[in-house]
């Protein structure tokens, strides 16, 4: 819970002078930390996690490298490829191609120092505010490792960018990840993003994916996510999309350990789609739940959901898909599918439909 937090202004002072950020960075950790001591946890229903390990303070950086891991990695074959192990940059590398159409794949705190322009604007501003709840402030104060994608108006990246991050469960030390995608008018890019986890330690994961998605813009996005058993995670993947966007989610969920998931597609703009697509494995005794969620804000907007889930042992999985369409989103569309495939008799599954509809004219199923 958010009052066994114990790290101090003092320490995320001194991380953020290890890491030369700049003075807003700073100022919006500091403010954040008193949020999340103050802010309620999120309501997933059917899922009960209040006890979970979710608040960890140590924040520091683990230097040492993860040797068993360097020979798996391999040089980049699509667009760009990074590797992060715990909170440490590890490999970065980028076709000439890619390169040379200003396009960005970095570490995020390098982005902080060389383009803060571009990063300020959308860090925590547009999809996922600072202050929507206690794992969210607690991600903006205590962030120490991310990745930044920028791809510029009118490129399109015919090659896949990949990353892979490895939460080092030999130490003890939150992985706070935070992924931040912008797509410019009219740009295209595939992105596959992989999570696992070595050692045994009991750390916490708080992961948020910011994909911004402008006018025009298609982002297809993958993740495939194996963090291992010691690790309670929280993992936000969210998309704001603008006029005409689209963004296409297929996401594998098959952690070991205890998760609450946030699957969620703002449609603002018109003409926008996200289709969102979800596939979860539960093992063991561990509890999954998962809230994917589709907010039609704009006229013929597009938010389709597919959840399929399967289910072991002892273990619990939820799934609540949420269709929201606001009043004015006239000749909005919004359908979901959420099924779970029990194969044990210890386990228990829920699969929740739930549709908000406050306008007229619109089709949902």
């Amino acid at each position: 819970m958010a009052e066994k937090l114990t790290v101090t202004p003092e320490q995320l002072t001194s991380f953020s002078l290890l890491k030369n950020e700049p003075d807003w960075f700073l100022d919006l950790r500091l403010k954040a930390l008193e949020l999340a001591k103050q802010l309620p946890l999120p309501f997933i229903e059917r899922v009960k996690f209040h006890r979970w390990n979710l608040f960890q303070s140590e924040i520091g950086e683990a230097n040492s490298l993860i040797t068993e891991l360097e020979k798996d990695i391999p040089s980049a074959v699509g667009s760009a490829k990074i590797v992060q192990l715990g909170a440490v940059s590890y490999w970065e590398e980028m076709n000439v191609e890619t390169a040379m159409q200003d396009v960005l794949v970095m570490d995020l705190f390098e982005a902080l120092q060389q383009y803060p322009e571009l990063v300020k604007p959308y860090y925590m501003t547009k999809a996922v505010p600072v202050d929507e709840d206690s794992l969210t402030a607690y991600h903006a104060a205590m962030v120490n490792s991310g990745i930044f994608i920028y791809v510029p108006k009118n490129v399109v990246l015919e090659d896949i960018i990949e990353s892979h991050f490895v939460q080092n469960n030999t130490v003890d030390e939150a992985f706070v990840k935070h992924v931040l995608i912008v797509a410019e008018e009219n740009s295209s890019l595939s992105y596959v993003e992989r999570f696992e986890s070595i050692g045994d330690r009991k750390n916490t994961a708080n992961i948020i994916v910011e994909v911004i998605a402008k006018e025009g813009a298609k982002v297809h996005f993958a993740a495939v996510d194996t963090l291992g058993q010691p690790t309670d995670a929280y993992i936000n993947r969210r998309g704001y999309l603008e006029k005409d966007a689209t963004i296409e989610w297929a996401l594998g969920i098959m952690n070991d350990g205890n998760v609450i998931a946030d699957f969620d597609s703002e449609l603002r703009g018109a003409g926008s789609t996200a289709k969102v697509n979800v596939v979860a494995i539960s093992t063991g005794k561990q509890v999954q739940g998962i809230d994917t969620r589709v907010t039609n804000y704009a006229n013929h907007s597009v938010g389709h959901i597919l959840q399929h889930g399967v289910i072991l042992d002892k273990s619990t999985l939820t799934f609540n898909g949420i269709g929201h369409i606001i009043k004015g989103a006239k000749f909005a569309d919004a359908q979901q599918e959420s099924r779970v495939l029990m194969l044990s008799e210890g386990g228990r599954g829920d699969a929740n439909p739930i549709f908000l509809i406050d306008e007229n004219e619109v089709t949902a199923g």
